[in-house]
């Protein structure tokens, strides 16, 4: 048996992500497969670009459904408590002290990182540094290239409006 810290903590949504996201390639196999098959029936097999394409395609898929089954076989879910501490799958608005601009994050686990949509990683320099602390409280992230301070504005279990 694992112990627990052999488990990727994530957020619920992003649970259900991986979820969503293995239903959907084992929609798309059957028909990976009947290609497979269309394709090797057309003969000589070492000059059939079609059939190579096709075997690439389904060992592709293969490979990300293995990918995303070992991530769920080793998620744990975390549900945030409702306080203001920073923690996996709180809303973090924070201002940076070099120039007082505010951004907003959700804190999530590596497996849902995502700065465009605003996700950072538990384990990312920024994420590392605000966890545990309160609305409030200024930190100091160690950055690889520099470091820096920020102060932390709000702490949410929900995105602001």
């Amino acid at each position: 048996m694992a112990n627990s810290g052999d488990f990727n903590p994530i957020t619920a949504a992003g649970y259900r992500d991986l979820q969503h996201k293995i239903a959907a390639l084992e929609a798309d196999r059957p028909e990976k497969i009947a290609i497979l098959a269309e394709a090797r029936a057309h003969g000589d097999l070492s000059e059939n670009a079609e059939y190579s394409a096709a075997k690439r395609d389904l060992r592709h898929l293969e490979s990300q459904l293995r990918f995303f089954n070992k991530q769920l076989q080793y998620a744990k879910v975390v549900d945030p408590t409702n306080s203001d501490v920073v923690e996996l799958g709180k809303w973090i608005t924070v201002a940076f002290m070099d120039d007082n601009d505010q951004e907003t994050y959700q804190l999530v686990g590596t497996q849902e990182a995502d700065l465009d949509a605003g996700k950072i990683t538990r384990v990312s320099p920024l994420g590392r540094a605000l966890l545990g602390h309160h609305p409030g409280d200024t930190v100091t992230i160690q950055a690889p290239n520099a470091n820096y301070d920020v102060h932390i504005i709000t702490v949410s279990l929900t995105a602001p409006a």
